[in-house]
C-alpha cells in the first residue's frame, strides 16, 4: 500500500567517550507509561539477543539489520520500516554492515501493557469495527511494515517528547502513544483486508476487493457505499476510521500500485497506462504518480528497464 517509505528523523549519535559498548549501545528515557531506548552498533555482529518485558515498537533510523523473530527466517530491516514485538519475545539481530563509519541506529519504544489494554478496550467499546464481530487488536502476524506518513510523524513526536525536559511530557507522550497505536492497527487492518477474500462477510473487505478488481473504472463513493450497504456518510466514516485512509486516497494509491506493474513492461507507454487506469488527464496521472511513488512514471519506466537489463 505504502509506495514511499517514510524515514524517521535521525537522533544524534553518542560521543565516542560515552559509549559503553560497540554493540547495541543503549541510551534510554523513562516515562510513566513508556520507555524510549536508542540503540547504536558500531561493529559487525551476529545473533545479538534483545528482549523486553513490555510490548515494543522498534523503528530503524540508520544502517541495516537482519532481524530474527518468532523462529522465522531473518529479514532485512532498514530505515523507513517498523517492527512490533510482543512482551517477552526475544529478537536475535545481525549487524552485517555495521562499522565506526556506518553505524546502525534503532529506537525501541517499550509501552506499558495497561496503556495498551486501555486503548484497545476504549476502541472496542466506543468505535467498534464493522463486520462479523471483528475487534480492534494488535496483529502479531503483521509485525513488519513500512512507515506511512502518520506513523512516522507520531514516532518522531514520541522521540522528541521523551527526550525533552518538560513537566507535561508524560501526558503528551500518553496521548501520542494512543494515536500511534490506532495508526498501527489501522495499517494492519488495511494489509489484512488487501489479502482477504472478497467472499468474506466483512463489508470493508468486499469493497477493497471490488476496488482492486475495477481499477480501470471511475469508482465513486456512492457506488462503494452501495456495495457496502451503507449510507455514503457512514461508509466514508467507517472506511477512514478502520483503515486510516479515505476511500478516494485508497483508490488512487491502488491505481498507482497497478501503474507500477504496467510500467515494468518494456513496451509500456505512460499515456496508455494513464488511460488504462481510468485517468482522462495524463498530466494529473503523472503528478499523482510522482507524489505517491517519488518519481515520474517515465523515470520509473526507465529505472525498471535498467533493473531488468542488469
Amino acid at each position: 500500500m505504502n509506495n514511499v517509505p517514510h524515514i524517521l528523523d535521525t537522533v544524534n549519535l553518542s560521543k565516542a567517550a560515552n559509549l559503553q559498548t560497540l554493540v547495541e549501545n543503549r541510551t534510554f528515557y523513562t516515562l510513566e507509561s513508556c520507555e524510549l531506548n536508542v540503540f547504536e552498533t558500531y561493529t559487525e555482529s551476529y545473533q545479538v539477543p534483545l528482549t523486553f518485558n513490555d510490548f515494543v515498537i522498534t523503528s530503524m533510523l540508520r544502517g541495516k539489520k537482519v532481524m530474527h523473530l518468532f523462529d522465522k527466517h531473518g529479514f532485512d530491516y532498514f530505515p523507513g520500516q517498523t517492527v512490533i514485538v510482543p512482551p517477552a519475545s526475544t529478537m536475535r539481530i545481525d549487524f552485517p554492515e555495521a562499522s565506526g563509519d556506518n553505524p546502525t541506529q534503532c529506537i525501541a519504544l517499550a509501552i506499558d501493557q495497561v496503556q495498551i489494554s486501555k486503548t484497545i478496550n476504549y476502541l472496542n467499546e466506543f468505535f467498534p469495527k464493522e463486520g462479523s464481530g471483528g475487534k480492534w487488536l494488535l496483529n502479531y502476524d503483521e509485525y513488519h511494515f513500512y512507515n506511512n506518513e502518520e506513523i512516522a510523524y507520531l514516532i518522531n513526536k514520541v522521540i522528541r517528547i521523551c527526550s525533552e525536559r518538560s513537566q507535561e511530557k508524560d501526558i503528551l507522550a500518553d496521548l501520542t502513544l494512543k494515536e500511534l497505536m490506532v495508526r498501527i492497527m489501522q495499517t494492519q487492518n488495511l494489509k489484512v483486508l488487501n489479502e482477504e477474500n472478497s467472499t468474506t462477510h466483512n463489508p470493508m473487505a468486499y469493497v477493497v476487493s471490488y476496488i482492486k478488481a475495477n481499477l480501470g473504472e471511475k469508482i465513486n463513493i456512492n457506488k462503494l457505499s452501495d456495495k457496502a450497504c451503507m449510507s455514503k456518510a457512514t461508509f466514508y466514516r467507517l472506511f477512514k476510521r478502520e483503515l486510516g485512509i479515505s476511500p478516494n486516497d485508497y483508490i488512487l494509491a491502488e491505481k498507482m500500485n497497478k501503474a507500477k506493474q504496467l510500467l515494468a513492461n518494456p513496451q509500456a507507454k505512460v499515456t496508455a497506462v494513464s488511460y488504462e487506469l481510468g485517468f482522462v488527464d495524463t498530466n494529473y496521472f503523472i503528478r499523482a504518480f510522482k507524489k505517491l511513488v517519488g518519481v515520474t512514471p517515465g523515470n520509473y519506466h526507465l529505472q525498471a528497464q535498467q533493473v531488468h537489463l542488469s
